[in-house]
């Protein structure tokens, strides 16, 4: 694949040595104030220092007049809270510091008028000629979890993990960021577009699919590039890319015009990307639980699908969903059934959806999960129920009579036991290579009940309702596929 711009302005980028905040204001409502201190708050251990005309302190730390006035350091990122007219300078400034990578928070460019975009492509141009990266302008920032980096303009910075997020709306980096922290599936880069001038979407997903710290591509994108489809098509060979897309109807169009200065056609992009191999998907929400599902569960090897619970009315809405999509709800097989007969009462639904019934005991979910995961006429297992245990026992426990009449001791165990159910579930998994899905309501309501909690613990990530956990599998088979047919 083409990397338009050098790995090691990438790497600069994301990975810098240090950091100059050209702009470090001592106003707290101020972009180079917000940036100097995201950085500063969030641990970000290499050199960093800011400028201000003024050379004022900012945080307690002395700034400079200029560029041209910090100590010597390896600096290799220049992040940009400068006005428009002064941004040239700086990234001269810059270069001559031997930095090779901008981020360009300011505004006031191609999103205005002509004039703003003639003024856009001078600087990418500049910066073209002074071999520096220029991310941007009007974004909001880019952030690097295995670094500590959060050097962007608003909140949050996500956890660790292997989502790398390339994004043409600075709002969708802190939703995904935002969706990470409240499931604790998290991020490797992540980085807001903004206008594009000289990067876009396409060539960092081509420097995510090189990087060791992520395995899934995450995007949005209202402007498609020409070439956008031929070198996506390229990244999915390495990593699956996730996309959402704005600006889908007339008026989003015109919204498009307005955000970035960019323009998005009503045409058959959606399509092209689908049959270049990536995962285009309808909703902001589909495609954080896409890519977390992406980035927590193996690859089905083929479609076949086990719905396995405790809960008879999600037993067949899943089944439902299952039946729906282009995974299969397999018959069960006589070496399975016999399995399920051996642990609860006959009253069992006896086919697939696997509904116990309530006759489940102590060990039956963590002994089934297992030996349904390892059948060899299963290839991807959706299991639901869990949580039921520990919001039993929540009510328990804030009842009057907690923790006397024995109330202690059965919360306790409610509590164990959807513990030990979301480890089957993460045991069934790694074990056979295969996908194990969760689900339950109270990964959105109450998340940190033992169960949800426990799916989080073991690194994976928990759907709220049976239909999205399939939606997402689905996906992955998609996806699978396709490696597989590539090979």
């Amino acid at each position: 694949m083409t990397i338009r711009q050098p790995a090691e302005r990438f790497r600069a980028l994301f990975e810098p040595r240090g950091i100059v905040v050209a702009g470090a204001a001592t106003h707290p409502g101020k972009f180079g104030f917000v940036a100097y201190h995201n950085i500063r708050a969030a641990g970000y251990g290499g050199a960093l220092v800011g400028t201000n005309l003024a050379g004022e302190e900012v945080l307690g730390e002395q700034t400079y007049a200029s560029i041209n006035d910090i100590p010597d350091a390896d600096y290799d990122l220049v992040f940009l809270g400068v006005p428009a007219k002064a941004t040239a300078d700086v990234l001269r400034q810059a270069a001559d510091r031997g930095i090779t990578a901008a981020f360009c928070a300011s505004a006031g460019y191609g999103e205005i008028d002509a004039n703003g975009r003639a003024h856009q492509d001078e600087l990418a141009e500049l910066a073209d000629s002074l071999g520096i990266l220029f991310a941007g302008p009007n974004g909001q920032g880019v952030i690097s979890t295995p670094n500590n980096m959060c050097a962007q303009i608003v909140a949050p910075m996500p956890p660790r993990g292997t989502i790398a997020i390339a994004s043409q709306s600075g709002g969708m980096v802190s939703t995904f960021g935002n969706y990470a922290r409240q499931c604790d599936v998290g991020i490797s880069r992540a980085i807001s577009v903004g206008n594009g001038a000289q990067i876009n979407v396409a060539d960092y997903m081509e420097w995510f699919a090189s990087d060791p710290k992520t395995t899934v591509g995450l995007a949005y994108l209202e402007h498609v590039a020409d070439d956008t489809v031929e070198r996506l098509a390229a990244v999915v060979e390495e990593m699956p890319v996730v996309v959402m897309r704005g600006g889908r109807t007339t008026r989003g169009v015109d919204a498009v015009a307005a955000h970035t200065g960019s323009s998005a056609g009503l045409d058959g992009t959606d399509e092209a990307l689908a049959d270049a191999g990536v995962t285009v998907v309808g909703s902001i929400a589909e495609a954080w639980r896409t890519a977390a599902t992406f980035a927590t569960q193996p690859l089905p090897r083929g479609p076949r699908t086990v719905v396995f619970g405790t809960a008879g009315g999600w037993c067949v809405i899943t089944g439902d969903a299952v039946e729906r999509s282009e995974l299969e709800l397999i018959d069960l097989p006589e070496d399975l059934k016999a399995a399920v007969d051996a642990r609860v009462p006959p009253r069992w639904s006896r086919r697939n959806p696997i509904d116990l019934a309530g006759g489940e005991t102590r060990d039956t979910i963590p002994e089934l999960l297992p030996i349904i995961a390892a059948h060899p006429d299963v290839d991807a297992v959706v299991y639901l129920g869990i949580g039921i245990q520990s919001n039993t026992g929540a009510m328990e426990k804030a009842g009057p009579y907690y923790p006397d009449h024995g109330l202690e001791r059965i919360v306790e165990y409610h509590d164990r036991q959807d513990t030990r159910f979301a480890d089957a579930a993460a045991v069934a998994s790694d074990s056979t290579g295969k996908p194990v899905v969760t689900f339950t309501e109270l990964a959105s309501t109450s998340p940190d009940l033992a169960g949800p909690a426990a799916v989080r613990a073991n690194g994976r990530f928990c759907h709220s309702a049976g239909d999205e956990a399939v939606q997402a599998l689905e996906h992955l088979w998609r996806y699978a596929r396709l490696s597989a047919g590539s090979a």
